[in-house]
């Protein structure tokens, strides 16, 4: 099940689609304190700081006694008392319900309050820098008149529309009400705007906004989100198996944190990654060192950058700049990039995998067959791509059964024969690994596949492919770096039932 919170507004709490009852004042207090801190670990004394201004000696079991009511109410977010402290992670969202922290009284909430509201006005200029919608803008300047942004903006917006009188006479608007209020002339950028115009050479800058669509029906990833939300503005490397769904994870966190990130977003998918960055950016046709280029033109602005697929280190080595945010994927874990927080997309865990497959298929088929779908769920390692495709070819026939699927998923014939003839999807990321496999790597892999035991050490695997021990374990170490094997403790290794399916089907076409 999904579980998301909002701290705009009251604090509230969505189990899927249904709000939880958070309990008092002081309880929701306590969770938000928790929550304005996702990921990081606060002390009792902390938490106690934050909600009560002047403790008295019954706040600690006051404190205790909220959290085990949390606890209760919200067991998803596993939170266990750990070296004397709480760490909550979890997904926090911005409805824009009203006051931030609404209904919490204190020192603390109060410095938050500020803060949230200052976020939620920051997002709401980049929206209107995005849209330059005139109107809107008219309206949010004479909300916050002192903010010069907005003006700017506004200023932009009106030149566009071939208004250049009334441009500058919110310039001489703005002029005189810094003066009367605080003493101060228009600063730079409201300067520069006011001269462009006076100019005729007036261009609003270009903000590149290429992320991909979100997918509605995201299910899971909290631990993984967590900790790139924690890590972001700094590089956020996401690793994974061939459809493990690296880019839904990478773009999911790109919506959620694409506010922060006025400059705009950049999505690349290239082997020439700088030579993209800087076509987002209005450079064409760049010549001589791109990476040095890129980094002149990205120097103190704050872009989100997802560079999908990298294929080696080389090519994103020196693309980071202070202030933007790199997001990447690779099959490999590219251990040589300094300064990367790694996060590996496997599958989703059990109850995530049943909550997606349930949203697909919907419920009927999983409580008539509760064993089959699990069945199911685990031949195809929990990996969302491949529950995404298989339950849409169960949700298209509703006379199936799930033992049905089950039966011609078993079916060991040839692999056409074995997974629906129109669900290639579920195949493609097994015909891309093999395709980058070496000989001995493709070998060893499909003689692992047809063995009973889901587990192989060093000694077997040399056995089985006939080849020294001090060699087998390069070709079982690659294997793993894919993720097609996992390691377990040194020499041992585990094969995922969705690879055991593919190659172990794919074996005797290819050694017939």
């Amino acid at each position: 099940m999904s579980l998301r919170f909002s701290l705009m507004g009251p604090v509230r709490a969505w189990r899927d689609d249904e709000e939880i009852d958070l309990g008092p004042r002081q309880q929701r207090a306590v969770l938000a304190a928790l929550l304005l801190n996702n990921g990081v670990r606060l002390s009792n004394d902390q938490l106690i700081g934050m909600v009560w201004d002047d403790p008295t000696p019954s706040a600690v079991m006051a404190l205790r006694t909220y959290m085990y009511k949390i606890r209760k109410t919200l067991p998803e977010l596993n939170l266990k008392s750990k070296d004397g402290g709480y760490t909550v992670r979890a997904e926090i969202i911005d409805d824009c319900r009203g006051e931030p922290l609404e209904g919490l009284q204190g020192a603390y909430f109060e410095a938050q309050r500020v803060r949230l509201g200052e976020h939620r006005l920051k997002a709401r200029e980049d929206w209107l820098e995005r849209e330059l919608d005139t109107l809107e803008l008219q309206k949010h300047v004479a909300a916050y008149p002192l903010r010069e942004r907005p003006r700017a903006l506004l200023m932009y917006a009106l030149y566009r529309e071939g208004r250049q009188a009334e441009a500058l006479d919110q310039f001489r608007q703005a002029r005189a009400l810094l003066n009367d209020e605080l003493g101060l002339e228009p600063g730079p950028d409201l300067r520069k705007v006011h001269a462009e115009i006076l100019k005729g050479d007036l261009h609003p800058p270009r903000r590149p906004d290429q992320l991909p669509p979100d997918i509605a029906d995201f299910t899971g990833r909290v631990q993984e989100i967590a900790q790139a939300l924690q890590t972001l503005p700094g590089t956020v490397g996401i690793t994974g198996m061939h459809g493990s769904g690296k880019t839904t994870l990478a773009t999911r966190i790109g919506h959620l944190t694409k506010h922060r990130f006025k400059d705009g977003q950049i999505f690349v998918r290239s082997r020439d990654v700088a030579n993209e960055l800087l076509r987002a950016v209005g450079v064409e046709n760049p010549t001589g060192d791109k990476a040095a280029l890129w980094r002149e033109k990205a120097r103190g602005k704050r872009f989100l950058i997802i560079i999908d697929d990298v294929q080696d280190a080389a090519s994103v080595r020196e693309l980071a700049t202070p202030g933007s945010a790199m997001i990447l994927t690779s099959v490999r874990r590219l251990n040589e990039l300094p300064g990367v927080t790694w996060v590996k997309a496997g599958g989703l865990t059990e109850q995530e995998a049943h909550e997606f497959f349930r949203k697909i298929v919907g419920s009927r088929w999983i409580e008539a067959e509760p064993e089959q779908a699990a069945e199911v769920l685990s031949r195809l390692s929990h990996l969302p791509n491949a529950i995404r495709v298989v339950g849409g070819k169960l949700a298209a026939r509703p006379n199936w059964t799930i033992a049905m699927l089950l039966a011609q998923m078993e079916r060991k014939t040839r692999l056409g024969d074995a997974v629906p003839s129109d669900c290639r999807a579920v195949l493609a990321p097994m015909v891309k690994a093999e395709q980058q496999l070496s000989d001995a790597e493709l070998h060893l892999l499909q003689c692992f596949a047809r063995r009973d035991s889901d587990v192989i050490d060093l000694c077997e695997a040399a056995e089985m492919s006939g080849t020294e021990a001090g060699a087998i374990e390069y070709v079982l170490e690659s294997l793993a770096d894919v993720h097609l094997i996992e390691p377990m403790v040194l020499g041992r290794y585990r094969l995922p039932q969705l690879v055991r399916l593919y190659f172990g089907w794919r074996a005797p076409a290819l050694t017939s």
